[in-house]
This record gives structure tokens, sequence and C-alpha cells, in this order.
């Protein structure tokens, strides 16, 4: 009996059952996140920042100092801070000396810099033992719990970013914004109370030249937006096209053949017969 006690407080702690304190550096997104977790877990944590001012985003219970102060508090620093603001550690060398820095960033692209970011850190402050951690998981995974972290672990792809159609959504906008605005622009001028007010020539330039401009937008805007599905046997169910399709025939039929009014061999005779010209006169 008393050989078995005794075998039981040997594998007893011998220390008290206190947490050791972690310093965070950075009260970003992910640092506040990983800061709660941890209170949540029972560590005490201290910020080091470069404004000692509580904010309401802050954990409750954790203490916000210098990173001088912050420093001298804790053994484990986790740093969660992009590389480019690293070079406030170097005059933190002597007090980060002999602790242990946690690096949890990423680039944003591969092959950005020709070290990874735990070696840059390890290259400015060699008395310390930089570790990598925490450069997995997200801000949003740690605020949301391991159900979700879960499902988001397995769905994170890094796509690279494709802008050569980046051009077609601009112009679909830009085309859509400002027909839109020449639209509205031809409705004020329709009402009698503007129309009264401008003499025949304005009203005719509104009408006819804004109002050819304004279609030519607009139509424009729905071709950038689905012009790729006119040859596209796939757009045509049932063998019939889709709606934005046929809202397209009427002012492309109107515009083809504003087109060829326009030619000079059509538009000059038009003109001399809206000035009243005749071809074989009754009264020469």
């Amino acid at each position: 009996m008393n050989k078995n006690s005794s075998n039981i407080m040997a594998l007893a702690p011998n220390t008290p059952n206190k947490r050791e304190t972690v310093c965070i550096f950075g009260t970003g997104d992910f640092g506040r996140a990983l800061g709660h977790q941890m209170i949540q877990s029972g560590y005490p944590v201290v910020y080091g920042s470069r404004s000692t001012q509580i904010s309401n985003l802050i954990p409750k219970d954790a203490e916000v100092l210098s990173h001088a102060e912050a420093a001298q508090k804790a053994a484990i620093i986790i740093i969660a801070i992009q590389r480019q603001h690293y070079n406030f550690l170097t005059p933190l060398a002597e007090i980060l000396r002999g602790k242990v820095l946690v690096d949890i960033s990423n680039n944003l692209k591969l092959n950005q810099y020709p070290e990874s970011n735990a070696e840059y850190l390890a290259q400015l402050l060699p008395g310390s033992r930089v570790v990598k951690a925490f450069n997995t998981v997200s801000a949003w995974a740690l605020q949301s719990g391991t159900l979700d972290a879960s499902r988001q672990a397995l769905n994170n792809k890094t796509e690279p970013l494709d802008s050569t159609t980046a051009w077609i959504s601009d112009s679909y906008l830009a085309l859509g914004i400002l027909g839109f605005f020449l639209f509205v622009l031809l409705g004020i001028t329709s009402l009698p109370s503007v129309s009264n007010n401008v003499n025949w020539r304005e009203f005719r330039f509104v009408q006819s030249k804004l109002g050819y401009l304004s279609l030519i937008l607009c139509t424009a805007h729905t071709l950038v937006y689905g012009g790729k599905w006119f040859l596209s046997p796939s757009a045509y169910r049932w063998y019939l096209p889709n709606i934005y399709m046929l809202s397209l025939v009427v002012p492309c039929a109107v515009l083809v053949v504003k087109f060829v009014l326009i030619f000079p061999c059509v538009d000059k005779p038009l003109t001399q017969i809206r000035q009243g010209w005749e071809r074989n006169p009754k009264y020469s």
C-alpha cells in the first residue's frame, strides 16, 4: 500500500498548476483571436503594441503594454505582425535574448523573398530561438472554433490572380453607368417643364445625338456581359436564346439601320427630301 502511494506521489507535479504568461506582439485580427483562445485555455496574455491604450477589441482579461515591457513578462513571444515591420525588433535584441519567438506570418506569394520569414527573423535576432507555428490557421478559424476551421482548412486553396479578363468587368460597369446616366438625362429633358425652356436645336441634340449614344452604350453594356454566348450552343436551351439575347434584337437592328443611313450617299438625298426637294415638281 505504501509502495503504490509513493509511486502515485512521484507522478504528481512538484510545481503549482500555474500557466506561463504568453506575450503577443501585434493587436491585429490574428493576434486578438489567438489571445482570446489562450485566455480561454487559462494562459495569462500580455500584448506588446505601439499604443498601450486598451481597445474594446482587445480580450477583456489581457494586458496591453509597450513592446519592451511586454517582452520582459514572458519567455514565449508570438510575433503576430507582417515581415516588413520586423525592424522594430532590432532594438529589443537584448530583451529578447534567450526567449522563444513564434513566427506566424505568411508571405503574399511564393518566392517573394530569398529566405523564409522565420529565417529572416532568426537573422535579425540571433540570440533568440525562433520557431514557426499557427501559419496554417486563419483568424476566422480561431474565432469560429474547430468545427468550422476543419472545413476551412479543407477548402483553403490559393489561386493565382488572373487579370486577363479584368477589363471585361470594368468595361461592363463603365458602359452601364454611362448609359444609365444618359438615359436619365433623356428622361429629364422629356419633361414639359424642361423641354419648354430649351430651343429646338438643343432639344434635337439631346433627343437625337445623345439618344443614339445612350442606345449604343446600353447595347455595348449587354454585349460585353454575354456577347460570347451568342456563338455557344450550350446557351440555347431547347433551341431558344436567353432573354438578354432577345433584348438585343431591336436595339441592334436600330443601330444597323442608323449606321446605313449616315452614309453620304443615303444621308444627302434624305436631307434634301426633308427640306422639301422633289424629283419632278408639278410647278417649275
